[in-house]
């Protein structure tokens, strides 16, 4: 009886993430706002009162509802050529998402994965994965990003593909150093021991031991993967117009930027409010996965 009431006082393990998490109040409004932009992205289709790529004639370049001359069927306005700028900017949500999970998770799985090999096997392996990757990081990530897109050619695909290869180099070293410092554990030596083969010691004893410090940078990924694809739609090597993409829409009002202001401060502060959420909820991560900060 008394080891029933033992177990049951004992917290579960999401009640004792979620306790360190919420701890960290702006994780906590960090992740009530990427919610409310993941659901403007899944229910884009309904909630978007207009279609973001018809324009309409003779509504080019309207202020926001609330300012003079503005029209109360475009709550934030139309852009140069008459598109709705609220419709835009919730698909946008879609395609910024989008690219952040495709690229977040490409650059982790092959990151992970290298990483892994590296810090196991040490020796060549390790060398030549580790030079390769400190080549890359040998360049500022946009202009290498530029570079791969300028080889890929210009488009969502390719910009996706060339921000993961960026990003790639940050799961590399965390996974290997992780590794390095686990390999060598009793736990391990004991598996070794049993006759655990090689690729059970690294996928199922190692590997799952590392996994807290790379959570927290798949978020960083994802947050800079957005930022990332908006700049390249910026400069017009990533998604290309009429796509509702964030960064295409800032490149497409830049020109109006002193007569029409909000063309560019309405797509500006969904990135700003969008990555800020992620960082946030990165440091929420942090702190309900790192057992030191839960012993501090």
């Amino acid at each position: 009886m008394s080891t029933t009431n033992t177990k049951s006082a004992q917290p579960s393990a999401l009640s004792e993430f979620w306790y360190y998490f919420s701890r960290n109040k702006g994780a906590v409004i960090g992740l009530v706002v990427f919610l409310f932009v993941l659901l403007m992205a899944i229910f884009a289709p309904i909630v978007a009162p207009h279609d973001p790529i018809v324009p309409y004639s003779g509504m080019q370049r309207l202020p926001p509802a609330w300012s003079e001359g503005g029209n109360s069927s475009f709550l934030l306005g139309t852009d140069a050529v008459g598109r709705d700028m609220l419709s835009r900017l919730i698909y946008g949500t879609r395609f910024s998402l989008f690219i952040g999970l495709v690229v977040a998770s490409l650059s982790a799985v092959a990151g992970v994965l290298l990483g892994l090999f590296a810090g196991y096997f040490r020796g060549r392996t390790d060398t030549i994965i580790m030079r390769v990757m400190d080549i890359i990081l040998a360049f500022p990530s946009l202009l290498l990003a530029l570079v791969l897109v300028a080889v890929l050619g210009p488009g969502l695909l390719n910009a996706m593909i060339a921000i993961s290869i960026v990003n790639q180099p940050h799961f590399v070293r965390l996974t290997r150093a992780a590794v390095i410092s686990e390999r060598e554990k009793e736990y391990v030596v004991a598996s070794r021991v049993a006759g655990a083969g090689t690729l059970r010691l690294m996928f199922k004893t190692i590997l799952p031991n590392c996994l807290a410090p790379l959570i927290v940078q798949a978020t960083l990924a994802f947050s800079a993967a957005i930022l990332d694809a908006a700049a390249l739609g910026f400069l017009g090597m990533g998604a290309q117009p009429p796509t509702p993409e964030w960064g295409t829409m800032l490149a497409d009002a830049r020109e109006f930027f002193q007569s029409s202001p909000s063309l560019v401060t309405f797509p500006g502060l969904c990135i700003l409010i969008t990555v800020l959420a992620i960082n946030l909820m990165g440091d929420g991560l942090r702190d309900a996965l790192d057992p030191k900060l839960k012993r501090s």
